[in-house]
């Protein structure tokens, strides 16, 4: 798989253990539903940075909403932290807004803290909007970034299940990279067979890629275990189980692919894959890899 003319020139000048984005999905609310304000984003970010990995990349889901990219810019520039940018693709509405928050946040500073533009996310697989309107979108803010100078890849999220359908080869054409969500816990796997199952579909995703548009990245833009919630089939929701995932899947993957765990947080959802709690603290053992 070819290297971008962005992701070369990141290499080069980056330690070979760094040489792939390692990050954390990030949510723009607090466990009260408020928004986060540029000092919590701030706190969040050295939390992350303060692993033993040193992981300095996030996720973002939007860019508009609670205001996320006016408050969390500032912040990842304070703390080195660098962002995949999301930009939700649906609705009209929100999608003109999420466009002009990214504008906006270009214009303030720059373009250095961008590592990539995600426009949509797993609106495929919801079924929300068609493969041929997604990929005009991500022309659409493609044209929009290259016009302001803006030469970071711009590509689309959405499960792996999506990426290997054919009727979705227009969005792969239009995309600069693939962001592959996947996860072994809602395919009923086992604990014991998840990396297998991650990977398979890590394979199967970048099979199809290269079938449709040869030389895209595909890169892993959510995965994870949940550590409470009810049982899909074999698998089991736990802390334990979480643990033993991150300790098998991120341990190999932050050596060999871009990939964005899931999540910094997630409070009361159920099933919750947040690996901090509210309070900060993580909730299984980080270290080890």
């Amino acid at each position: 798989m070819r290297f971008s003319t962005t992701l070369t020139a990141i290499a080069a000048i980056l330690p070979f253990t760094n040489a792939y984005w390692k990050g954390f999905n990030v949510g723009a609310n607090n466990a009260d539903g408020s928004c986060k304000t540029q000092a919590q984003w701030e706190t969040a970010f050295n939390k992350i940075k303060g692993l033993p990995q040193h992981i300095t990349s996030v996720r973002l889901y939007a860019s508009s909403d609670c205001n996320t990219l006016e408050y969390a810019v500032p912040a990842a520039i304070a703390t080195g932290t660098q962002i995949l940018v999301g930009v939700w693709a649906e609705d009209s509405t929100h999608y003109t807004a999420e466009k002009a928050a990214l504008e906006s946040a270009i214009n303030a500073h720059g373009s250095d803290w961008i590592i990539a533009i995600s426009v949509g996310s797993e609106d495929l697989y919801r079924g929300d909007t068609s493969a041929s309107a997604l990929a005009q979108q991500i022309y659409d803010v493609r044209g929009m970034v290259r016009a302001m100078g803006v030469t970071q890849e711009v590509g689309h999220v959405d499960t792996w299940t999506a990426w290997v359908d054919d009727a979705n080869e227009a969005v792969i054409t239009a995309c600069d990279f693939i962001g592959l969500d996947g996860y072994p816990y809602f395919q009923n796997a086992a604990i014991g067979d998840a990396y297998n199952t991650f990977w398979d579909s890590v394979t199967a995703t970048r099979n199809q890629v290269n079938a449709v548009s040869p030389g895209k990245w595909v890169w892993v833009t959510e995965t994870g275990w949940p550590v409470s919630g009810p049982n899909y089939g074999d698998a089991v929701a736990s802390v334990k189980n979480a643990q033993t995932y991150w300790r098998s899947v991120a341990c190999s993957a932050f050596e060999s692919i871009h990939i964005f765990w899931y999540a910094y947080q997630d409070y009361s959802a159920s099933p919750s894959f947040g690996v901090f709690d509210s309070n900060g603290n993580a909730i299984y053992d980080l270290y080890g890899c």
